[in-house]
């Protein structure tokens, strides 16, 4: 009876504006979610099918969400170095353990306001542990990093402090052309060993005839003071010849080795580099007062751990006081043939599905995936004048079901009152 199918358009009319005001709020409720997506009600007709096609059968109307996960929330900066987003197409991969196991899931989220935990562990606000691939000393991820068992749980704490020793020198400097034969200049260049002290070693640039001078290296000392600290090995003189314009002509400087008897308990081998045949930039030899130029070495002292920074490319770099980086992990971007099939989760993640495809996992800005934008957060992609806009049009939808079920109530009890 059209009567009764018109009612139960109505009830299921009620329904559907009910579901779609669910999702309103929802998403007005997680304007302030970092990566939230929103979703949106779609409606799709029920259709009561008819053998007599001058007939109609009321049908009704569903309501079934549409989420606009692949939507782009607008990037807000923010102050930590550990906070990140996903600029473009893809997601972070998170796990629900720091330690994943049997049962635990690896979901994918844009929410990426993480910190470090008590055990060093990034985490973000919904508890999530963020995956990476841990880095070889070269800087390369170890393992395969097609598959998701090849992340780690990126951890930033017990990162030692790191010192480098020196194994290159570059000197570059003045020697006066009007010096008397036997006359002398001290360079001295600051070193350090491989436990990270400092030494200095001294050069002393003795003229041995015109435009001739020999340099011969004195044993190392710990810096500002004059106690010796090693002695030379090797490569502990050579000469420089220079040509009536003060370029040099031939260059003499075997590399320097040292062993130290007070400080790092290895020897070192340091390649001196007082100029280049033919070029100006080293060593030269002009009129004038002798004068140093630059001074340059390769090694630093102890640094301490003092925090990280993360890069475009998703490489999470470990940063010491003393000037030095160590890459440590790089975070990949997962990514969906159709993000929008993917499962939600508490916590603002989700999980992979049938109708979402395989993940495939790929480096930060290459293969089709997103940058990642370091100190930034995406921010929800709910737009509230759209939501207030959609909420009244669902409240008179929902008004306008419900005055059809009055009606046809009405309706029914004029028909019972006929036979009265």
């Amino acid at each position: 009876m059209s009567i009764y199918g018109a009612m139960f358009s109505g009830v299921s009319g009620l329904s559907a504006q009910s579901r779609a005001l669910g999702m309103i709020s929802d998403n007005i409720s997680n304007v302030n979610t970092v990566g939230y997506k929103s979703t949106k009600a779609q409606f799709a007709t029920l259709v009561t099918q008819s053998i007599n096609k001058e007939v109609y059968t009321p049908g009704g109307v569903r309501a079934k969400p549409d989420q606009q996960i692949d939507k782009q929330g607008l990037l807000q900066s923010s102050a930590s170095g550990t906070d990140i987003a996903v600029s473009g197409n893809g997601f972070f991969v998170v796990n629900e353990a720091a330690n994943p196991g049997l049962g635990n899931d690896y979901l994918f989220t844009r929410a990426g306001s993480f910190d470090r935990d008590a055990s060093g562990n990034l985490r973000n606000t919904a508890g999530y542990y963020l995956q990476g691939w841990e880095l070889d000393a070269a800087g390369d991820p170890i393992g395969n990093t097609s598959v998701l068992s090849s992340l780690k749980t990126v951890n930033i704490a017990n990162l030692s402090g790191t010192a480098r020793a020196t194994t290159s020198a570059e000197i570059g400097a003045n020697l006066p052309s009007t010096a008397a034969v036997s006359d002398t200049q001290d360079i001295s260049v600051q070193v350090y060993d491989s436990l990270g002290n400092a030494h200095d070693v001294t050069l002393t640039f003795t003229k041995t005839g015109a435009n001739a001078w020999s340099y011969a290296v004195n044993a190392p000392v710990l810096a500002g003071t004059s106690t010796a600290s090693g002695t030379i090995a090797s490569g502990g003189a050579g000469s420089i010849t220079f040509d009536g314009n003060g370029v040099p002509t031939a260059i003499t400087q075997p590399p320097i080795a040292i062993n130290w008897t007070t400080g790092g308990a290895t020897a070192s081998t340091i390649a001196l580099d007082i100029g280049t045949v033919g070029e100006l930039g080293g060593v030269t030899q002009f009129a004038g007062q002798f004068s140093i130029g630059k001074i340059d070495q390769n090694g630093v002292r102890f640094g301490e751990y003092s925090g990280v920074t993360i890069s475009e490319e998703g490489v999470v770099t470990a940063l010491f006081d003393n000037g030095e980086t160590k890459d440590i992990y790089k975070i990949p971007v997962a990514q969906f043939s159709n993000p929008n099939g993917l499962g939600a989760r508490d916590g603002n993640a989700y999980i992979q599905t049938s109708e979402s495809g395989d993940v495939t996992l790929t480096g930060a800005n290459s293969g089709g995936a997103g940058k990642i934008a370091p100190g930034a957060l995406e921010a929800s992609n709910v737009d509230l004048a759209e939501e207030f806009t959609d909420m009244i049009v669902t409240q008179r939808a929902y008004s306008a079901s419900a005055k059809v079920i009055t009606t046809a109530d009405e309706m029914l009890d004029e028909l019972i009152r006929i036979r009265r």
